[in-house]
């Protein structure tokens, strides 16, 4: 089992008038989305498209616990922070916070459970896969 809690990816995502509802705050399923592209971030997009197209390789949610504590608002920018571990040969969960500029808490929490899925849409052990054992390098 590989185990990053020592590890924390950032993940800069911009609230866009589009990302909120007709209250002035993120719609609640719209951070899925931020949390989505960090993790294509820590995976690599690149990698994740081979993975895909050449391979027939991709992920799957297979569980995702949300908690809602302070709501971010148009033109927020959220630093979301992400840790991981594997548990068995199936499984990767991830672990989000979105947090919003100088905050005390965090706006989002989430733990999100993903699984491999082969090219028969079956589920099957997860590839090595560099960020389940290494830091990914953060930009200065």
């Amino acid at each position: 089992m590989t185990d990053s809690k020592n590890q924390t990816h950032l993940f800069s995502a911009r609230v866009y008038y589009e990302d909120t509802d007709h209250s002035g705050v993120v719609y609640h399923a719209n951070y899925l989305k931020f949390f989505e592209r960090a993790r294509e971030d820590i995976i690599g997009i690149s990698k994740l498209s081979d993975m895909w197209h050449e391979q027939g390789i991709g992920f799957a949610v297979y569980k995702v616990t949300l908690g809602y504590h302070d709501g971010a608002v148009f033109g927020d920018l959220l630093d979301i922070k992400t840790t991981w571990k594997q548990e068995g040969d199936y499984r990767v969960v991830f672990f989000h916070e979105a947090w919003r500029p100088d905050a005390r808490k965090p706006a989002v929490t989430c733990t999100l459970e993903l699984v491999c899925l082969g090219p028969n849409k079956k589920l099957m052990p997860i590839p090595e896969l560099d960020f389940l054992y290494q830091k990914k390098e953060q930009p200065k």
